[in-house]
């Protein structure tokens, strides 16, 4: 069986940093010491590295099938291992929408083929799947959720449906997971600066369009709900400092049957940035003022927030072209998440030891992965190796996404993902990959 030691890591891990080594025994680590010795093992000398348990992201679109001229199972999986994302829990909204369990199981067997990282597929819900999004077997699916599958039309957000969503959480088991904007109060907003601007509204406004109002009114109302049958209800990309106020932190993650996270670009982005960077930095929700930016960290470091995601969403430059009608919401982020939260680790905002909870502990609880998300004997070896120390710019070139572009073009960070280790596998290793492993399924425990 192949056998790997990782040398003198600065190995990050349950909110310590220890100087050890690792011993990976075929697809788990079987060993954590001070120092090992092994003639068997290909040896990997981790000086002045750190250590780090792979990023879970549970929240991207890597658009396959139906719109792979954006990105792809194998292509957006392979950005996401050169960026420290291990695992991945992938979106609904593909064509067809994963409204089925049928078609649910042959994105599972299209990423069987594919992925460089392991993966999960959400079922998707609306108003008339109900009984089909009730068989989702919770051992095997990461959730049920609403995200994205309303494409241009917005009336699809299920945080607008309080009837319906009385029914589904009156009758479900499964974690939950909703995107919380408000139809009308957006739909009042965009006339509004329709009619100031015509279709040229600058992409300023965007925020000003899906405004705080908007995203407070509809998590509340959903909040409320949930509450109510005391459902394991996640929310996705909370971007509002308001939001972030509703949620409480008095119980320990694993108790908490209401959960919520934070974006990269939330955390990165505030409305200072539309000038320079236009539909590059539109998402839904959208990035909001300095203020909410600044908030949002503190409620992560606070535990009103609990995990940081990507929300991972690839569209071609033509389709991010145009006027603020035209241009589509989202943009690619895998490959530059873990880098630019390291980087606010340099900046002094948030420690190594936060970030790895955020992104790795935390949503293995949440989701109640089965032995990931956390460095320990016995669990998968799911690692990646990071230098703090070796500067480097984001540029056109060096970018792994399929529609070849980032918002984050130009930026230089100041930390570098050297190796990453999937299932034990080095699948990434400075710029070179091995395609010959793919990564494996994602398994939880049955009650969430």
């Amino acid at each position: 069986m192949r056998r790997k030691l990782i040398k003198q890591a600065y190995i990050v891990n349950e909110g310590k940093i220890i100087l050890a080594d690792v011993l990976i025994v075929g697809e788990r680590i079987e060993n954590i010491f001070s120092s090992i010795s092994d003639n068997n093992a290909e040896i990997f000398d981790a000086k002045n590295l750190y250590l780090l348990p792979g990023v879970i992201d549970d929240q991207v679109h890597f658009r396959e099938p139906g719109l792979t001229h954006k990105g792809t199972i194998y292509s957006e999986s392979k950005a996401a291992v050169a960026g420290g994302v291990t695992s991945f829990m992938d979106m609904p909204n593909t064509i067809p929408n994963t409204l089925t369990q049928e078609l649910l199981q042959e994105k599972y067997n299209l990423a069987s083929k594919t992925s460089l990282a392991n993966y999960s597929f959400f079922m998707g819900i609306n108003q008339n799947n109900l009984e089909e999004a009730l068989k989702t077997d919770n051992e095997n699916v990461c959730g049920i959720t609403d995200d994205g599958l309303y494409f241009n039309n917005d009336e699809g957000i299920l945080a607008n449906y309080p009837e319906f969503l009385e029914q589904l959480f009156s009758r479900t088991n499964a974690l939950v997971a909703l995107h919380s904007e408000d139809d009308v109060i957006i739909k009042n907003n965009t006339k509004r600066y329709r009619e100031l601007y015509g279709e040229n509204i600058p992409f300023a406004c965007h925020p000003l369009i899906r405004s705080e109002e908007s995203c407070f009114s509809a998590t509340k109302r959903v909040l409320e709900i949930a509450k109510k049958y005391n459902n394991r209800l996640h929310l996705f990309h909370i971007s509002t400092l308001a939001e972030a106020k509703l949620l409480d932190n008095l119980l320990p993650i694993r108790e908490k049957r209401i959960t919520a996270e934070a974006c990269v670009h939330h955390l990165w982005f505030c409305d200072k940035d539309y000038e320079r960077l236009g539909s590059k930095i539109k998402w839904n929700p959208a990035i909001k003022t300095e203020e909410d930016k600044n908030g949002l960290l503190a409620a992560l470091l606070e535990n009103k927030l609990d995990i940081i995601a990507t929300d991972h969403a690839p569209h071609t430059l033509e389709e991010k072209n145009g006027t603020y009608f035209q241009a589509l919401s989202g943009g690619p982020l895998v490959q530059h998440a873990l880098p630019a939260m390291i980087e606010l680790f340099h900046q002094g905002k948030i420690s190594i030891e936060k970030i790895v909870e955020k992104m790795s502990h935390n949503v293995a609880e949440i989701y109640r992965i089965k032995e990931r998300g956390y460095i320990r004997e016995g669990y998968y070896a799911d690692l990646v190796l990071v230098d703090l120390n070796n500067e480097w710019k984001v540029t056109h070139e060096n970018n792994l996404y399929k529609c070849q572009w980032s918002p984050f073009e130009n930026e230089w960070f100041k930390s570098k993902i050297l190796k990453t280790f999937v299932n034990g596998n080095l699948i990434y290793d400075q710029g070179i990959f091995d395609e010959k492993k793919q990564g494996k399924r994602l398994k939880f425990s049955k009650t969430r």
